[in-house]
């Protein structure tokens, strides 16, 4: 299962030597991390902002401008793609807390989606999981900025507390009480939604 993490390039060795060619401003260098990582950095966004959104081009953009114009300040305490997915998951809080404060909505029903028909699911299946997905996104986009992230880095990426504080730069003692409420808040809503058979935690947790 893919957990949204950035992988590593073919060569790890080849990282260091990337990286201070882009910090020297090597067009080429900066091309080369364009390349190697905008797949996963559209994958990540898309998990952070939720399907049906007209702006994730956009945002993917900003990701990379952001990359560029920090890169210089790397000091490889963390692993690079460790570094590229924070700049990435502070992008979308900053868009979401945008998105928050206009009362935004995904700009396409499912009704409009079609479903992919190279997927081994049937249509009726393919569809039925569209609604819940949609279900989910439009109780997510209910909670705060803040929550909505470490609901989805915990719960959908399957991110322990610890690691997260270190993404969105948190004690992690404000990770676990986010958490708490976020899941508290998600999981009363999606009990009265039928599109998603009334989910509840996993057991024990709370």
């Amino acid at each position: 299962m893919n957990t949204g993490k950035l992988h590593a390039a073919a060569d790890p060795a080849a990282q260091p030597d990337l990286v201070a060619r882009c910090q020297r401003g090597d067009k080429e260098a900066l091309g080369e991390l364009y390349r190697q990582y905008r797949g996963e950095v559209a994958r990540n966004l898309h998990r952070m902002l939720g399907p049906g959104r007209g702006d994730l081009e956009d945002v993917l953009q900003e990701v990379f401008i952001e990359v560029f114009r920090s890169i210089a300040r790397f000091r490889g305490d963390a692993k690079v793609t460790t570094w590229l997915y924070r700049v990435c998951v502070n992008v979308a809080l900053q868009r979401l807390r945008k998105r928050k404060r206009r009362a935004e909505v995904s700009s396409e029903a499912v009704g409009e989606r079609v479903p992919d028909m190279q997927s081994a699911e049937t249509p009726e299946r393919a569809l039925d999981n569209m609604r819940r997905l949609d279900a989910v996104y439009r109780i997510l986009d209910e909670l705060s900025p803040k929550k909505r992230v470490v609901f989805i880095l915990h719960e959908i990426e399957g991110r322990e507390p610890k690691e997260i504080a270190g993404i969105v730069g948190a004690p992690v003692l404000t990770v676990r009480t986010r958490l708490h409420y976020a899941r508290k808040e998600f999981y009363a809503r999606a009990a009265g939604d039928a599109r998603l058979d009334g989910a509840a935690p996993a057991q024990g947790e709370s």
